[in-house]
C-alpha cells in the first residue's frame, strides 16, 4: 500500500496531536483541551494546528457565544476533516509499522 507524503514533516509532536484528535474523532476540541491531551504548551500546539489546517487535515471555527454572558472568551474549536482522519490514521499506522520493524526480534543488531 503506498501512502501520500504529507505536505509537512510529521514529527513526534505532530503525532501526539493527531493521537489526541483520534481519541474522539467526531469531537470539537479547543486549544486548552488539546494542550492537556497532547502534553504540548501553546507555543508548540498552535503552530502544529496551523500546519494541520493548511494541509486540510483540520478545520477550525470560532464558537458563537457572548463572552460576557459566558464569563469567558469564545473558544476556537478544531476538528479533523475526513481527509485528516484518514491521514492521521495512516501516519500513526506507518509509525507503528516502522517501530515494529525497528524493535522486532528479527531486526538484526549491527555490532558497534
Amino acid at each position: 500500500m503506498s501512502r501520500m507524503t504529507p505536505p509537512f514533516r510529521v514529527t513526534a509532536a505532530v503525532i501526539k496531536v493527531l493521537v489526541a484528535f483520534l481519541e474522539d474523532p467526531d469531537a470539537d476540541r479547543y486549544g486548552l483541551d488539546l494542550m492537556r491531551a497532547s502534553g504540548h504548551p501553546s507555543g508548540t500546539l498552535y503552530p502544529i494546528l496551523l500546519r494541520l489546517q493548511n494541509a486540510g487535515w483540520v478545520d477550525a471555527v470560532w464558537e458563537e457565544i457572548d463572552p460576557v454572558a459566558a464569563g469567558r472568551p469564545a473558544r476556537r474549536y478544531y476538528r479533523l476533516t475526513p481527509d485528516g482522519l484518514v491521514a492521521a490514521r495512516a501516519e500513526i499506522a506507518a509509525l507503528r509499522q516502522q517501530l515494529d520493524r525497528t524493535h522486532s526480534p528479527s531486526a538484526k543488531v549491527r555490532p558497534a
